[in-house]
């Protein structure tokens, strides 16, 4: 009974005892729903506290919208104490039970923090394979599929929730703003520039929330996940990168500072790729041997976090940051001829990011000098709204 208890609890939608009421992210909410009709399994992954369980209810709440039967949405969340010691299988099998379904029946299984069980990969394959069940699951790690027997390659379809972008940064703020009150945008954008987009700190701006954010990454998504003995490393590790957001950066420097090896400097900066803490960009160069021996750029998976360990300075990087994260899908590199550095470079853009200044000489001079489709300077608010 106890655990039928605890189900009911995570499933209030079964008594009509369901509300929900957070600012919508229609971008993604949408993405997700036009993939339910598929046999996909939905992985919603990003950020640690990014909004994936607020994603995943807001979907609940539209299934219910749409006349789906609330008997027929079952939702786990995974990590529950409580349910530490079924499987997902046997989960299943409780909720069949609870609600007298068939095994052939049909519903929407969510799964929330999903990798925090050690053998998940075998558990989804067995539904995808075997069972007449969508599922929907959300990590905070992007998971390598560690088992090749339980590889998921081709049944599954990713949707990375990012921080909030400004349009959205400006909804949860409630900023009624014509796109003509310049000032009032370059007001707020600044506010963007130096808060980030974790929705539950820009509705707060509480730092006591984002600092006990940092350390549940670093320790459960890091040190616990990937059982690292050398936690003052990571933790120096971290303070490093936020310092040097938007600078080139060698592994061979990082191995230096840390006093660590290049391999260990590799591995770690990893790590914190997987829980979405940082993303690492490459140079542009036509040779393979050139780019993966250049120094790497690193950029911050939201700048609020950056400003709330170095302080509130250096905009120039905060902004190239921003822009990065815009720009992120279209896999940009970096641009360097010559000891002339542009910030990314695309399939068909040269982008460079300045807020409130301009290119140097020899910046104009590289700029000129690449061939290709689109030359954008972005500077201030506008490539944003």
């Amino acid at each position: 009974m106890e655990i039928e208890a605890e189900l009911y609890r995570q499933n209030p939608w079964w008594e009509n005892k369901f509300k929900e009421t957070s600012y919508p992210r229609e971008k993604y909410t949408s993405q997700i729903l036009k993939n339910l009709k598929t046999k996909e399994i939905i992985l919603i992954t990003g950020l640690r506290r990014i909004g994936k369980t607020t994603l995943i209810m807001q979907t609940i709440k539209r299934l219910i919208e749409n006349k789906i039967k609330p008997e027929d949405i079952f939702f786990i969340r995974i990590d529950s104490f409580n349910l530490l010691e079924f499987s997902i299988h046997q989960l299943i099998e409780e909720y069949r039970r609870i609600h007298k379904k068939a095994s052939s029946d049909f519903f929407y299984l969510f799964l929330d923090e999903v990798s925090t069980r050690d053998n998940f990969e075998q558990e989804l394959k067995s539904i995808y394979d075997n069972e007449n069940i969508k599922a929907i699951c959300s990590s905070s790690i992007a998971t390598l599929m560690r088992d090749k027997k339980a590889s998921l390659t081709g049944r599954t379809k990713t949707i990375e929730v990012m921080p909030l972008d400004f349009q959205e940064f400006l909804e949860f703020k409630e900023a009624k703003i014509s796109k003509s009150d310049s000032a009032k945008l370059e007001s707020y954008f600044r506010d963007y520039l130096k808060i980030g987009g974790v929705p539950y700190y820009v509705l707060t701006e509480d730092k006591s929330y984002l600092n006990e954010l940092v350390e549940s990454i670093i320790y459960k998504d890091i040190i616990a996940y990937h059982k690292i003995t050398a936690e003052k490393t990571i933790k120096e590790l971290f303070v490093l990168l936020c310092q040097r957001v938007g600078k080139p950066m060698s592994y061979n420097k990082i191995a230096e500072i840390l006093k660590i090896s290049v391999d260990s400097a590799k591995r770690y900066v990893g790590y914190f790729e997987k829980a979405y803490l940082f993303y690492v960009v490459d140079r542009y160069s036509k040779s393979l041997n050139e780019r993966i021996t250049s120094p790497k750029k690193i950029y911050i998976g939201d700048v609020g976090i950056k400003n709330c360990i170095t302080g509130f300075k250096d905009l120039g990087a905060s902004y190239e940051n921003l822009v990065f994260l815009k720009i992120k899908d279209k896999n940009p590199e970096y641009y360097l001829e010559n000891s002339s550095e542009i910030d990314f470079i695309t399939k068909d853009e040269l982008i460079e990011a300045k807020y409130n200044s301009g290119l140097d000489e020899k910046q104009k001079k590289a700029f000129k000098s690449v061939n290709i489709k689109n030359k954008i300077i972005v500077n201030g608010y506008s490539f944003f709204v």
